[in-house]
């Protein structure tokens, strides 16, 4: 039960992604996006697949935009099957603009309805924000993050500002809300992501992308304040999400 944590071209968080997966208890494995788009197929040996954040082929043509157009043609069958088999996806950051652009969110194989635009402020923001959780969404992934007190992650980007079709945004926003798809918001308003969007669902609950970065808040020691923590090598709130991935595809 290997987890994909794709590498290469611009992504530059995994490691730290993978080694998320294997303190959470699992096993993964890097693999050059290169080596995937030689033998497509490889992608069906695997029980979940990671995009981590970074700038994926320098984020040319747009965030995620080049990853996802390759993804697409490339993968194709071999990545609809993985969806539609309920294997895990996580997109974090850059990974989760691509999981747009490739129209996995917010629902598979779908009409786009939804984009990650330039911040409101029209700056790089890097620092640590509030979250809040929907304790009732769908997402498998967050399960158990709502009972964390004053959970806070890093961001790290320009584009994470959600939008919806403009002539249907506060409906798609309902919609979604409605379904648990909308697991994760920001506590306050920090880049004029709709609805202070900070992650989405698909209606599985098994495909989900977010800005934040919970791979870089596993353990309290990555925290800013951990000086102040009465124990900080204890495991930080951002190991929950892949904690969760484990334990799923140990059930089966």
């Amino acid at each position: 039960m290997k987890v994909l944590v794709l590498t290469g071209d611009g992504i530059n968080c995994e490691r730290e992604t993978a080694r998320a997966f294997e303190l959470a208890g699992g096993e993964a494995e890097i693999l050059h996006v290169n080596d995937l788009f030689g033998s497509p197929a490889r992608l069906l040996d695997y029980a979940a697949l990671a995009l981590p954040g970074g700038f994926s082929f320098g984020d040319d043509l747009g965030s995620g935009q080049v990853l996802a157009l390759k993804l697409e043609v490339i993968l194709g069958d071999h990545l609809r099957k993985f969806v539609q088999d309920g294997r895990p996806v996580l997109g974090i950051c850059n990974g989760f603009q691509a999981l747009v652009k490739l129209g996995l969110l917010p629902e598979p194989f779908a009409p786009r309805t939804m984009a990650l635009a330039r911040n409101r402020q029209g700056h790089f923001q890097n620092r640590w924000v509030g979250i809040e959780v929907d304790a009732n969404s769908r997402c498998m992934w967050i399960r158990g993050l709502a009972e964390e007190k004053e959970l806070t992650f890093p961001i790290r980007h320009g584009e994470g500002r959600v939008v919806f079709l403009s002539s249907e945004e506060e409906a798609i926003h309902r919609r979604l809300a409605a379904a648990g798809q909308i697991p994760l918001r920001y506590a306050e308003d920090v880049n004029g992501s709709h609805g202070r969007i900070a992650g989405v669902c698909d209606p599985s609950g098994l495909v989900f992308g977010l800005m934040p970065h919970p791979e870089a808040a596993v353990s309290l020691l990555q925290h800013p304040m951990s000086p102040r923590f009465a124990d900080r090598t204890a495991a930080g709130p951002g190991l929950r999400v892949f904690r969760n991935c484990v334990e799923y595809l140990r059930k089966g």
